[in-house]
Parts: C-alpha cells; sequence; structure tokens
C-alpha cells in the first residue's frame, strides 16, 4: 500500500500524480489521507460540520484525479484529525511507502524541521518519498537515480530501494560516496601515500555497497563516483539535478545518527532536487 499526504496545494498535487505513477508500475493500491487540525475545532462549534464536509470534498477531489489518472489502481480515502505527520507515521507501520509534496521552505520557515514532509520523513517506519512542485512533475524529460552511500546500514536499505527503483523505471543508478576528508590546510600534513591508501578503503566501502546489484537486476546499469568534498548533502543535491530520483538513508554513520534525522537528509530536503525518497532501517512497531 502507498499512502499519499493530501492537501489542496500544487506541491501536493505533485506528489499525488507521482504517487499514481508509482503505484502504477508496482501494481500497488493507494490510500489517500488528509488531516484537519483540531486545535479549532469542536462537534458543538456551530461551523464544525461545514469544516468536515469541505476537507471530505478535498478527499473526493483527490480521489477522483486519481481514478483519471489510472482507475485501475484502487484507491481509498481516510479523513483523520490531529497532526498530519504523526498521523501520516501511523500509517508507516502497513505502508510500504508514504508520499508527501513539499513547498521547499527554507531554514527558518514552517514548522519543526522546516516544514511537514521532513516531519514525516523523521517520524515514518517506512520509506518516504517528497515531492517538490518541478515543471516534469513525472520525470519525462529526468533520467537517473541516484543514491548516497556512507557505509552505514541506512545506507544499505537506501541502495536496496534505489537500485529497485531503478530496475523498475528502466533507470541507470549512480552510487555516491562523499567521504570525509581533511582540509585543505590539514592535508598537507599527512603523506600522501597514508592519504592513497585511506581513499583505497573508501572505494572498497562504495564497491561493497553496491555489491551484488548486477547479479539481482541483470539489466541494471551501475555508475560508482566517489567525491571528495566536506559536505555530503551538496554533492547529492548537485548530482541529483537532473535525476528521476534521489535516494538517501534517514540516518549515518557517526554521532548524528542518534538524532532524528541525520545531517545529510535534513539538508538534501532543505535543498530538494527532485522526488526523493528517504529510507529507513527502523524497526516496525
Amino acid at each position: 500500500m502507498i499512502v499519499v499526504g493530501v492537501d489542496d496545494s500544487a506541491p501536493g498535487d505533485a506528489a499525488l500524480t507521482w504517487a499514481m505513477q508509482r503505484a502504477t508500475r508496482a501494481s500497488c493500491p493507494v490510500t489517500l489521507v488528509h488531516t484537519v487540525y483540531d486545535t479549532w475545532m469542536a462537534e458543538g462549534y456551530g461551523y464544525y460540520d461545514s469544516i468536515v464536509d469541505a476537507e471530505k470534498k478535498l478527499l473526493l477531489d483527490a480521489q477522483a484525479k486519481a481514478t483519471a489518472l489510472n482507475p485501475k489502481i484502487p484507491t481509498h480515502t481516510e479523513l483523520r484529525h490531529g497532526n498530519a505527520p504523526r498521523i501520516l507515521a501511523e500509517f508507516s507501520d502497513d505502508a510500504s511507502l508514504i508520499v508527501v509534496g513539499t513547498d521547499k521552505k527554507g531554514r527558518f520557515e514552517g514548522e519543526l524541521f522546516g516544514s511537514v514532509s521532513l516531519q514525516v520523513a523523521a517520524l515514518a517506519r517506512c520509506p518516504v518519498a517528497i515531492i517538490p512542485e518541478l515543471d516534469d512533475p513525472i520525470g519525462l524529460v529526468r533520467s537517473g537515480v541516484v543514491v548516497g552511500v556512507d557505509g552505514s546500514a541506512d545506507s544499505v536499505a537506501a541502495v536496496a530501494v534505489a537500485a529497485a527503483e531503478a530496475d523498475r523505471t528502466g533507470q541507470e543508478l549512480t552510487a555516491i560516496y562523499a567521504p570525509p576528508t581533511p582540509s585543505d590546510t590539514n592535508l598537507r600534513f599527512i603523506p600522501t601515500q597514508a592519504v592513497e591508501e585511506r581513499m583505497e578503503e573508501e572505494r572498497i566501502v562504495l564497491a561493497e555497497a553496491v555489491a551484488g546489484l548486477t547479479t539481482r537486476y541483470p539489466d541494471l546499469v551501475v555508475h560508482q563516483r566517489i567525491e571528495k568534498d566536506a559536505y555530503p548533502a551538496r554533492v547529492l543535491v548537485a548530482a541529483a539535478q537532473e535525476a528521476q530520483l534521489l535516494v538517501v538513508g534517514s540516518h549515518g554513520r557517526g554521532a548524528i545518527a542518534r538524532l532524528m534525522m541525520g545531517s545529510v537528509s535534513h539538508e538534501v530536503l532543505l535543498h530538494i532536487p527532485c522526488p526523493t525518497i528517504i529510507t529507513t532501517v527502523r524497526h516496525k512497531k
């Protein structure tokens, strides 16, 4: 089951369009979820029924759009009251994917973590696809799937999802690893041989991350790129500017993994270049 967060925004429409395309390829039913923040609502108020009726109509309109995109895909609607990210996260126990739109809010705008989409990605226990509003919402002129690698368990999950998506869509897969490197100031004090040995170890990390993919997916073309950059998110965003899809793990290697969302995935979503899936290895309840 694919779960789509529905609202009346342009990014919401982009998310619905992308989700239906994904559901078509996977032959998967879709559940459309819309939430009503109940801070200003209670059944005793006179305007309660009017608001609920309007929200129900929004959901029915979204279902009609979904049916128009592909009448063969079963759709179901859910109207819930409460906090949208937490409600969508509740569906993640049974969903294969949650899809939400994003308005690409900046670092200091919106709600916690910058926007609702960031909160969903942080809370969900299944992969979350965040879809920006694009001129090419279904990727007709975009090509390739990009995945971030760092040797962590989260990046293993990201590679698995990215490979499956690339194979399903007939796209080439590019695995990118931007290992931490010393600054130019410090690098001059490190022997060249030591640097070369360390980079060879990092190449092994990248090679192991994609090992076996072409055996599992014989038609899949896999590219490996290792980038020397102190900011992996910047590398991934630049690499995915014209990609159909970017996949990153929700956490990474190191102390940052103890946070709700790793710094790389967080930064990627704040500068999202294309449809992006955030994966997780957290166990379901």
